[in-house]
Order: structure tokens, then sequence, then C-alpha cells
């Protein structure tokens, strides 16, 4: 009986008042007269379970003569009021610093900018966050600077990104080949080609180079596109530039020939990667397995799938069930009763489909 009645859910009145004399017991810390400690302050906030409370708290705190309030407090706080939604607090307390000409880092900065891209999902926030940054004595770092492209990139907001990179100089930002890098995936994304191939060459004029990120984001956008000699342009354009292709790159290429049922060249592609330095993962022999079976070449997908099996690389469901049935239909049944050994091998459960595949070519 006594279990029974400690299993029971506590009342939310309890609760509530519980949390009430939690927090009662944590402000009351900075009624002492003790000199406080800046991380006696910290544990308070910290330990502050009503979010509502934030802002009347910090006051209590500012108002002793024995603290100032510091950096980490603010990140606390912040942090705390932007998990309970309560952005307008969060904007007083930056009114309050601004007014006080509080110091904060580019750190400090780049975590608000975060809060408002991922958490108030506010873009326009964290835009006038890294405009406003300045006028708190702090300027943006090249690392603040490109989360805001990348977090308009993401969002689809390409006409804004060209603004923010735009400003980059009044910002005091040097742009690095990450910010060239992000500029060319949204052009890309925009349908704007022309444009990202143009950065290749506006990119030294600023000091930076591009690199493999560069070269892959431009070849991803010709493959989807059915346009993979481009895409082979661009790669042997690379590597006269000394830039090492990594796997990323050989899975963008293989991909794209797969897509142009060019499967002889990707399979070509495929074993030559190791003699380049770069091996291929699961994705590489996927993409390159799915292209195989899609082009009735199904004995040469069983031989992949062996060699898949001995790299510890699992095949999908899907690609086990479409080469099954493409093996019955050329007859080749000792194939696919191989392939379907290796199926359940590999923990998958044929359905009724591959079954009756099976069965009826048997018959």
């Amino acid at each position: 009986m006594s279990r029974a009645l400690a299993r029971r859910p506590v009342p939310p009145f309890l609760r509530l008042r519980s949390t009430v004399c939690e927090d009662g017991y944590w402000m009351g810390r900075l009624d002492h007269k003790d000199w406080l400690a800046p991380n006696e302050v910290l544990k308070v906030f910290a330990n502050i379970r009503d979010p509502s409370l934030i802002t009347s708290v910090f006051n209590k705190a500012c108002g002793r003569r024995d603290y100032k309030p510091s950096e980490a407090l603010y990140s606390l706080m912040i942090d705390k009021l932007a998990c309970a939604r309560r952005f307008s607090d969060v904007e007083e307390l930056l009114a309050r610093a601004r007014t006080e000409k509080f110091r904060f880092s580019d750190e400090f900065f780049y975590r608000l900018v975060k809060m408002y891209g991922n958490v108030a999902e506010h873009p326009q926030k964290a835009i006038d966050t890294l405009f406003a940054m300045p006028s708190y004595n702090c300027w943006p770092s090249t690392k603040t600077f490109n989360y805001v492209l990348h977090m308009l990139v993401c969002k689809r907001q390409y006409e804004v990104v060209h603004e923010i990179y735009s400003s980059a100089p009044k910002l005091g930002v040097t742009l690095d080949t990450c910010s060239f890098n992000i500029l060319v995936k949204g052009l890309c994304q925009f349908g704007k080609f022309d444009d990202a191939i143009s950065l290749l060459h506006e990119m030294p004029k600023q000091g930076c180079q591009p690199n493999v990120t560069t070269y892959s984001t431009l070849m991803h956008f010709l493959c989807q596109r059915c346009q993979a000699d481009k895409a082979f342009e661009l790669f042997e354009r690379m590597q006269d530039q000394d830039i090492a292709a990594d796997t990323v790159v050989y899975n963008i290429l293989i991909s794209g020939l797969c897509r142009e049922e060019r499967v002889t060249e990707a399979f070509n592609l495929f074993k030559s990667m190791t003699s380049e330095g770069c091996y291929p993962n699961s994705g590489t022999y996927q993409v390159l397995l799915d292209g195989l079976i899609s082009s009735g070449k199904f004995l040469e997908a069983k031989n992949l799938v062996s060699i898949m099996s001995k790299e510890s690389v699992r095949p999908s469901f899907q690609s086990y069930k479409l080469l099954i049935d493409g093996l019955c239909s050329d007859d080749c049944l000792d194939d696919a009763h191989l392939v379907l050994k290796q199926m359940v091998g590999q923990g998958f459960v044929p359905r009724m489909g591959t079954w009756r595949k099976l069965l009826t070519s048997i018959c």
C-alpha cells in the first residue's frame, strides 16, 4: 500500500508550491549582507525555476553595491529566457546592457544570433543583432558573420544573403573561404549557377582560395541537372589546382553518372577511388548499387553486394528487393537465392512479394 502511495503523481498545486519555495530560498540568498561572490550569483540564477522571475531577481542582484553583472550571467539569463520563449524579456535585458554600456564578447553575440535563428526562429532579429554589435563596442567575427549567412541560406532568404554579404566591409568582417562556400551554396539553390561560378574568380581577389567544398557544391548542382560532363570539367580544374578530391566529390560524380545511366563509367570511377587516396563509404556503395539495379545490370549488382558484405556495408532493404526481383526475371535463380541468404543474414525479413517472385520463378 505504501509503495502504491509513493508512486502517485505529485498534484500540480504542490509542484507549484515547491517551485515557489525553492525560488524564494534562492532569491533570499541575495539578501545576505556578506560579500556576494560572482559564482554565488550564477548559482542563484541557475537554480531559479520560474523564468518570469529572472528580470526581478536580476534587478535585485544589481541593487547590491558589491556586485556587477558579468557576461556569464547575461548568457545564463538569456539561455533560460529563450528556453521559456520569453524573448521580450531578452530584449529588455539587452536594452539595459546597451544603456549601461556593457561590453559583450563576440562569442556572446554568436550564441545570441544562434538563439534568434534556431530557438526563436526569428532570422530578422539575428540580422538586427549582427548590425547592432558595433553599438555594444564589439565588431562581429567572421564566424558570427558566416553563421548569419548560413542561417539565411538554410531559410532560403537568398535576396537578403546578398545584402549581408555586401555589408561585410561596413562591419569590418574579413571574408574567408567558408563565407564564399555559403554564398556558392545559396546561389546554386537559387538557380544562379553562373553567379556561383563567378565566385571562383572573385575569391582570390578577396585573399581566399576555393577548396574541395567549393567545388563539390558546384558539382552537386550540375549532377542534379544531368550535366555530369560539366561537373567533370570542374573536377579536372580542381585537380589542376592541386585540390585533392574527397569521398564526397566521388559520391557526387558517381551519382551524377548513374543519374544519366552511365553506370559503366560510374563503376570505373568507383574502382579508381582508392588509387587516388579516397575510400568509398556506405553512400558510395549504395548509389552505385542503385545505379546498377536501375540499369538492369543485376549480376554486377550482385557482385557489388558481395563486396559490400565483406566491407561490413549493409545495402538497403529496397535494393535487396529490387535485386532479387531482377535476378529472378533474368532466370538467375541461384544468384537470387544467394542474395536472399545475404539479405536475411543482414537482419532483413523478406516480404510476401519477394517470396512470391522466387516461387513463381522456380515453378
